[in-house]
């Protein structure tokens, strides 16, 4: 039996940025967390879109697609479809005390902040919220409206982590791939896992 640092649940969204996303999960897994994965719809297309990725609609065909990508341990990797209601995620008494939406569209946002619940990921970041755990919502939009700030500022008062797709260039980073690892990078640092991928200010690794 396999004995992993710890459980977080990762949610995968429409927003551009699936390249965040895939890096987050690269590096949990190098980690040694066990991975709880909620892709929506929208992601699916934008992973084809953006990287190439034709993910499967079925969990399980998902499940052992990224598996394979990351090589991971069986079961390190369970991907969850979206009204799957009896998976761990969906329960106050099973699901990981962290959760990270990555990257997280408006709507996805605005559909937590308003506690609907509609499908998986949503009622997985609803559990979060009300058992006290740790949120962190990576939203990839520009410029945002009067109504995405107001739900970002009611997340937030609920204890929500809010950290936009916005990498940093005082790392003077020289490809794409710098700039996705400055906000992995922090997206780890923010949920208590050691990484090297992004040195700190005044340090160098």
């Amino acid at each position: 039996m396999n004995t992993y640092n710890g459980k977080i649940t990762l949610a995968i969204t429409g927003a551009s940025g699936s390249l965040y996303a895939l890096r987050l999960l690269e590096c949990l897994v190098a980690a040694n967390y066990q991975v709880y994965v909620l892709i929506s719809s929208a992601a699916r297309v934008v992973l084809d879109t953006e990287v190439g990725i034709k993910l499967p609609g079925n969990p399980e065909a998902a499940t052992i697609a990224l598996t394979e990508r990351y090589k991971a341990q069986p079961q390190q990797i369970t991907v969850f479809g979206k009204e799957q209601w009896f998976s761990p995620v969906a329960s106050g008494s099973a699901a990981p005390k962290q959760m990270i939406v990555c990257p997280c569209s408006t709507g996805t946002l605005a559909a937590i902040s308003q506690g609907m619940s509609d499908n998986l990921i949503e009622r997985a970041a609803d559990v979060v919220i009300k058992e006290r755990g740790q949120l962190i919502m990576v939203p990839r939009e520009t410029p945002f409206s009067t109504i995405h700030l107001a739900n970002m500022h009611s997340l937030s008062q609920m204890g929500v982590t809010i950290m936009p797709a916005a990498p940093g260039f005082y790392h003077q980073p020289e490809s794409i791939n710098d700039l996705i690892d400055f906000m992995v990078g922090r997206m780890l640092d923010h949920l208590g896992i050691e990484q090297s991928i992004m040195p700190r200010w005044g340090y160098s690794n």
